[in-house]
């Protein structure tokens, strides 16, 4: 079995030859994502394997499908990225990692939330330049404030279980909302409009959807709480990046966390720190004191990965043995 492995870092490189000791399959590097000017690469592959900024759209999947590629596996659960109607008319499956470790990513949601409440950025640059005055670094206490989550899949609930233990009061959204989760948890399901009014804090668990694109946004922001903190390791487009930018000027939203960017392609996961960043939108909200970008690294600990390698390469060994696809992706009828 040839897998072309796309967007591949050091990282995944040594992760995921550790775990192919096990099965033996030829893999094949591309530090390059995956696009239809790249899709090439793959030829003579069974399968490819690609993560979160990889695109395969309809074009790229037509050109797979003509080099003979008949998987594509995720490294990671969400699949936007991927034209499912396109696969299916080709014949291409796809398999994704629908959890790796939610503690790894909600762990991460709240470092964000500590690190921009309590000006923890702020403070560390200017303690090694030996600064050690308090001006500008009041923050407030978690305790007794509301935690408004959207979304209440496994990373989520693995926040609401965090947040509870700093005494915070939780309301979340859900399209399909689990009751029986809400009372046994002591959380309150309540509307969009709700929730953006009550909480002091927004934290973003929910897939990319054509219905959650740009949930965020001017509209959205104006409902919420003024100085509210806005935190996001699910999905860069669930924000629109200018409309966040209006709202920190205005200072309506007071802090934003965000792990992920809705035009991150460019630069995450890379060094370009001897470029200029001509991403207006980007250059903006790293300007900002109380602003944290981080560079889609929520998922980033041993743990998780190593779920990611260990899951992908068995949904690979699945379709080798022609079994029903325990991970399989389907486009909606």
């Amino acid at each position: 079995m040839k897998i072309t492995v796309f967007s591949a870092k050091t990282h995944d490189r040594e992760y995921l030859q550790q775990a192919n000791a096990s099965y033996n399959f030829e893999l094949f590097f591309h530090r390059i994502h995956l696009s239809k000017s790249t899709a090439a690469l793959a030829a003579g592959s069974d399968a490819v394997c690609l993560f979160v900024n990889d695109l395969a759209d309809e074009q790229t999947v037509s050109a797979l499908s003509a080099l003979g590629v008949k998987l594509i596996v995720l490294r990671c659960a969400g699949f936007n990225n991927v034209d499912l109607k396109a696969c299916a008319a080709c014949g291409i499956k796809v398999a994704r990692v629908p959890a790796y470790s939610p503690h790894a990513v909600a762990e991460h949601a709240c470092a964000l939330m500590l690190a921009l409440n309590r000006r923890i950025n702020r403070a560390y640059a200017r303690t090694r330049d030996g600064n050690f005055s308090l001006h500008g670094l009041m923050g407030f206490d978690m305790y007794q404030k509301t935690a408004g989550i959207i979304g209440t899949g496994k990373i989520a609930r693995a926040l609401i279980g965090i947040l509870k233990g700093f005494g915070m009061n939780i309301v979340a959204y859900d399209p399909f909302p689990d009751e029986a989760y809400a009372e046994r948890e002591g959380i309150s399901y309540v509307s969009l409009d709700e929730l953006y009014a009550r909480a002091d804090i927004i934290s973003l668990h929910c897939p990319l959807t054509e219905d959650t694109r740009y949930l965020i946004n001017a509209s959205s922001i104006a409902k919420m709480k003024k100085g509210v903190m806005i935190i996001n390791t699910g999905r860069g487009q669930l924000i629109n990046s200018e409309d966040l930018v209006e709202g920190l000027k205005q200072k309506q939203v007071g802090y934003a966390g965000l792990d992920v960017y809705e035009e991150e392609a460019q630069y995450f996961y890379s060094d370009v720190s001897d470029a200029i960043i001509d991403d207006d939108v980007l250059a903006r909200l790293l300007s900002f004191n109380n602003v944290i970008v981080t560079s889609h690294q929520a998922f980033f600990t041993h743990e998780a990965m190593t779920n990611i390698v260990n899951t992908t390469l068995a949904n690979v060994q699945e379709f080798i043995e022609g079994k029903p696809l325990t991970n399989e992706v389907k486009t909606q009828a």
